[in-house]
């Protein structure tokens, strides 16, 4: 599929900040990298698909704010401050004194990285459709959600439903979803219906062509045959591994390749590539810029152990956004 010439700037959200509502864990990593039955040492990170997005989001200078829930103990406290320290707002953060913020230890491995999850009970876990008069989520220009969030109790499912249930056009502000599918997370069976129907009510909707493979059907051969599936997204964005990102966007396609990154650690990535896409669409960019604004942050998190790695500097973001199609490439 060729990449489409650029499009003009059709995205005009509020400037009111972007909110990232989801869970943030305390995360161990070995160090060095290696398999955890290995490892003499774990490095303390924190790890979360929505406070990741915030993160990012604040790199690129666009106002971001996490809404969740973290037990007031020594993790949630680090929690609080590292995400605070990068410029997001955390006010709609609550500190639960009776549930424990959730861990989760990374294990990497010669066929990737592996995730064992401690979250069961965790004040993330108890966040409820309640969350919606917080004025954290009423005031922001964009909420943004992932499908791990529904994934963690019925009351989170019931969050995510009623932020998605409204259409489109009755929602007080667009709703960004990557679909995020982690099947340790799912036990019943019900990723499939669950992740597609609010897969195909968002506004924006990110998904993986491997990860709607294994949700939907190996037929999903193409990014088209992804849009076939979801058409009721105003724009979704088919990520294909390390090959190329594909925005459809009423009757525009563009497609833009990834450029060639060095891995250290792929968790993560998505997430960046999420903001570095919502945060092009919300500085005016167009579709093919905002494309490569979400390749070029993918890198940086591709590029260290934890969830958050540092951005090219502006200087060379722009040159890099500004080269010919034929040079990117």
């Amino acid at each position: 599929m060729n990449e489409i010439p650029h499009a003009a700037p059709r995205w005009r959200p509020a400037r009111a900040p972007v909110a990232c509502v989801g869970e943030t864990m305390a995360a161990f990593v070995p160090d060095p990298v290696a398999p955890l039955a290995s490892a003499d040492l774990l490095r303390v990170h924190i790890a979360g698909a929505e406070s990741n997005v915030a993160m990012y989001l604040a790199d690129h200078g666009v106002p971001a704010r996490w809404v969740s829930a973290l037990g007031d103990d020594p993790f949630g406290h680090r929690i609080r401050d590292e995400v605070a320290a990068c410029g997001v707002d955390i006010s709609g953060v609550r500190t639960d004194p009776h549930r424990p913020t959730g861990i989760l230890v990374k294990n990497p491995g010669p066929d990737g990285t592996g995730v064992h999850y401690y979250r069961r009970g965790s004040a993330a876990s108890a966040l409820g459709p309640g969350l919606l008069d917080d004025e954290a989520v009423r005031t922001a220009g964009l909420v943004h959600l992932s499908g791990i969030t529904p994934a963690l109790s019925p009351d989170c499912l019931a969050l995510v439903t009623a932020l998605l249930r409204p259409a489109p056009g009755a929602r007080p502000c667009p709703v960004s979803f990557d679909v995020n599918h982690r099947p340790a997370l799912w036990s019943d069976g019900t990723a499939a219906a669950v992740l597609h129907d609010f897969a195909n009510r968002a506004d924006i909707t990110f998904v993986g062509l491997d990860e709607a493979q294994a949700l939907w059907g190996s037929g999903l051969a193409e990014p088209t045959d992804v849009r076939s599936l979801l058409p009721g997204p105003r724009i979704l964005v088919v990520k294909d591994g390390g090959y190329a990102a594909t925005a459809f966007e009423g009757a525009r396609v563009h497609t833009v390749p990834a450029p060639k990154a060095e891995i250290v650690e792929p968790v993560g990535a998505g997430d960046a590539f999420a903001a570095g896409f919502l945060a092009g669409l919300l500085r005016g960019e167009d579709t093919v810029r905002a494309l490569r604004l979400g390749h070029l942050t993918a890198g940086a998190a591709l590029g260290v152990t934890g969830d958050h790695g540092p951005l090219p500097d502006r200087a060379r973001i722009a040159t890099l956004l500004g080269m010919p199609t034929d040079m990117w490439a």
